[in-house]
């Protein structure tokens, strides 16, 4: 019989966890149709996409107001969507500040919620956890510590390891294709998915690249983009920047084989620092946001690190550089001793293999969609 699924992904990470379900789902009951918001990979593996994720790609206190308008009427439209077509489940994939008020919407109206990629409720809003716990029928995290931040709250729980220990172990197999790289060392530039990002956070990535380059002549820089759209901005700000490396390329959609070929890299803070990890590539994790969302965000923050790699590992593995102190010449020097074979180099490789055998030995994506059947028979 028909099931229908009304999926929710609202960010470049949320698309590409929630296509493995949607793939593994439908890999043994065809039959499931999924709707509702994502992303190219959700419309690959077949899902009827009713808004884009990059229109919901928002981040920060203020740019989110400056969208209150669109988010209103999208929130609106997808509790038309479930009103009128009565879905058999919600899925809902992290994006917190929209997915835990929809879920509270679905579950009132007798939907069952399930939520794929915890949101970080165990940083942000721990007085979310018992709300949360009432509103969703069934949680699948990706974290090995999520599991006991919902104990004794009545939730089920399944962590069914990340969906990225997959996609790099491939990523990791495949043969190494040619990239621009321009010379020695090899140093990839993460600055973000969402435009915002990349708007704060790429001019002082250049500015360290150039500092680096004047201790190291010859570096290489490749830029990674996820899209041809953060591509071109990027692109704009690399021209328009005096201060910068000699050469710096932008590749698109090659994110893995970049961080697979550098030496080191620099990453905006986000799922991309897990990927960096798994792909064994030392890093130094970066943020920049506006004055205004960083001041709430000190005041409701609860965890010592704001890396993921670093909060899986439980301690600063790699070195974060967060809004004030993430300047050109900070970034350099952490950046500069894991270039070279140092105790520093040494030490990070050694953690990395340890987030990564926390991270599970893979099958994430067949194990979420096996819960989610579950909850549909």
């Amino acid at each position: 019989m028909t099931k229908s699924v009304l999926l929710i992904a609202g960010e470049v990470s949320g698309d590409m966890h929630a296509a493995g379900l949607v793939r593994a789902v439908r890999k043994k009951n065809p039959d499931v149709h999924f709707f509702g918001i994502g992303g190219d990979e959700l419309r690959a593996a077949g899902m009827e996409i009713k808004v884009d994720a990059r229109d919901m790609a928002v981040m920060g206190l203020a740019e989110v107001v400056r969208h209150y308008g669109f988010f209103k009427r999208v929130f609106a439209s997808m509790l038309d969507l479930a009103r009128t077509r009565k879905p058999d489940a919600v899925v809902l994939v992290d994006y917190p500040g929209f997915n835990l008020r929809f879920a509270a919407k679905a579950h009132g109206m007798g939907l069952k919620v399930v939520y794929y990629v915890c949101p970080q409720v165990w940083a942000w809003h721990r007085s979310r956890i018992p709300k949360m716990a009432r509103i969703v029928n069934r949680l699948i995290v990706i974290f090995p510590f999520e599991p006991d931040v919902f104990r004794n709250t009545g939730l089920k729980v399944d962590f069914v390891g990340h969906p990225l220990v997959d996609v790099t172990r491939a990523a990791l197999s495949e043969p190494a294709r040619s990239l621009p790289w321009t010379g020695e060392p090899r140093i990839a530039l993460l600055p973000g998915s969402r435009r915002q990002e990349i708007e704060r956070i790429l001019p002082v990535l250049l500015s360290a690249a150039a500092l680096i380059e004047k201790r190291k002549p010859g570096t290489s820089f490749i830029l990674a983009s996820p899209s041809q759209e953060i591509a071109d901005r990027a692109r704009a700000i690399l021209s328009a920047q005096a201060d910068k490396p000699a050469h710096c390329e932008i590749v698109v959609g090659e994110t893995r084989q970049v961080l697979r070929q550098a030496r080191a890299a620099m990453v905006a803070s986000g799922t991309a620092t897990i990927e960096t990890a798994l792909m064994g590539c030392p890093l130094i994790v970066v943020y920049k946001t506006s004055p205004v969302t960083y001041f709430f965000g000190r005041l409701l923050v609860k965890v010592p690190h704001i890396g993921m790699v670093n909060v899986v590992a439980g301690r600063e593995l790699c070195p974060e550089l967060i809004q004030d102190a993430a300047t050109p010449e900070a970034l350099a020097a952490a950046l500069i001793p894991l270039v070279d074979d140092t105790p520093e180099r040494k030490a990070m490789l050694a953690g990395l293999e340890q987030v990564r055998d926390a991270l599970g030995q893979g099958g994430a994506a067949e194990r979420a969609g096996d819960v989610l059947l579950k909850e549909l028979s």
